[in-house]
């Protein structure tokens, strides 16, 4: 005999007017014999114990929130509790493939910023490049005294001293060096 059947049989059909009267003793006698019933389609068909457990409490609690539309008249108490597991499943289903969706816009986010910081990376690189180019397109000592100021963030007062020149010629070449880097960097920016 299948499992609804031996439950369907088993149930005492007495006790249809006693749960649809809300009498808790129906209830826990419905629990007693359909709570296994539930939980093995639960399990069926969500292959995760924990979720068949979380069907089979929300099917009970459904049970008996929903106890005055139990109609003893239209249908056996047992067909009328599968009905409400078939509910309960669909409704886990669907809440699994929500959470599903959130975490995978969840990694789709993280790659996509991943790969941002990657390109950006690229890009910082690639500008850090084109600057060491332009730098060493300077000459001496307006290179120097430039790399100095932006790699190892020296003030002109420190740069003087590390390069032994006059404070004044130092800020003279960062004035003009700078000019200069910012015309050919405008340059390239136009021709890309």
């Amino acid at each position: 005999m299948a499992p609804f059947d031996q439950a369907a049989s088993d149930w005492d059909a007495g006790l249809n007017e006693s749960f649809a009267a809300g009498e808790e003793r129906a209830l826990a006698e419905a629990y007693r014999q359909f709570s296994p019933l539930v939980h093995t389609l639960a399990l069926r068909a969500l292959r995760n114990h924990a979720a068949a457990d979380d069907v089979t409490q929300e099917v009970f609690i459904r049970v008996w929130r929903s106890r005055a539309t139990f109609d003893p008249a239209k249908a056996r108490l047992p067909a009328w509790i599968v009905g409400i597991t078939r509910n309960a499943i669909t409704d886990a289903r669907a809440a699994s493939m929500r959470e599903t969706r959130k975490v995978l816009a969840v990694v789709e986010v993280s790659a996509d910023a991943d790969e941002a910081a990657m390109f950006a990376g690229a890009e910082v690189l690639a500008d850090r490049l084109m600057l060491d180019g332009e730098l060493e397109r300077l000459g001496e000592p307006q290179g120097s005294i430039l790399k100095l100021a932006f790699y190892d963030d020296l003030t002109h007062s420190q740069i003087s001293q590390k390069m032994d020149l006059p404070l004044g010629t130092v800020k003279s070449h960062i004035r003009r060096s700078l000019s200069l880097l910012k015309n050919r960097l405008e340059a390239d920016r136009a021709a890309s």
